[in-house]
């Protein structure tokens, strides 16, 4: 099994290139998904940040407000981190659970937002960074997600630099230009992840 860390600032692409490494045989364990699976109602991660953020959190019908509990978390960096307290140790453990179900002579990459903010880059065999210039990131978020230019700035500047990023690389994927421009570089970093996984 050969354990890939796939991370890029927000807007940068990551999400597109999760979908295309799948459609070559890629395991994929989207840390943002469980971080969603693990504070459904009824769960201990819900219970949790209720407990820790108050039911001004919630939407009338008990789920999670997720742009209400970002907008309190993004800009407090105390808060932020008594978030990721609660969540990451919860998709840790998911994680792991799905990766023990991938077989052996699997490709399986981990789709981690926080990889470098978290220091996770030593759990993987090798670190695949999306990368985009910031005007870029900015121009997705407002033009694709409508984002406010202030909130797009207050994310991205709650994570990592582009050049933290690619320090912890070991493969670099420019997705700056167009989608077309991508499948090729994917195709290419696939190749480079069978070969590592069959060389062991």
């Amino acid at each position: 099994m050969l354990k890939v860390g796939l991370t890029g600032g927000i807007g940068a692409g990551k999400s597109e290139v999760s979908r295309l490494l799948v459609g070559h045989g890629a395991v994929l364990i989207d840390a943002d998904r469980i971080a969603r699976e693990v504070v459904e109602p009824g769960t201990p991660g819900h219970t949790a940040l209720v407990e820790a953020f108050g039911t001004g959190i919630l939407t009338p019908d008990g789920t999670l407000d997720r742009p209400k509990l970002g907008s309190i978390v993004f800009s407090d960096a105390e808060r932020l981190a008594t978030l990721n307290a609660i969540v990451h140790p919860l998709v840790g453990a998911r994680s792991a659970e799905l990766e023990r179900a991938a077989g052996p002579d699997s490709v399986v990459v981990h789709d981690v937002p926080l990889l470098v903010e978290n220091g996770l880059a030593p759990l993987y065999d090798l670190v695949v960074v999306v990368d985009a210039s910031p005007a870029t990131q900015l121009d997705r978020l407002v033009r694709l997600r409508g984002m406010t230019e202030a909130d797009a700035r207050a994310r991205m500047a709650a994570q990592a630099t582009r050049e933290q990023r690619i320090a912890v690389a070991d493969l670099v994927i420019d997705n700056d230009g167009p989608v077309e421009a991508l499948e090729p570089q994917v195709r290419e970093v696939w190749s480079e992840l069978v070969r590592r996984a069959a060389a062991g």
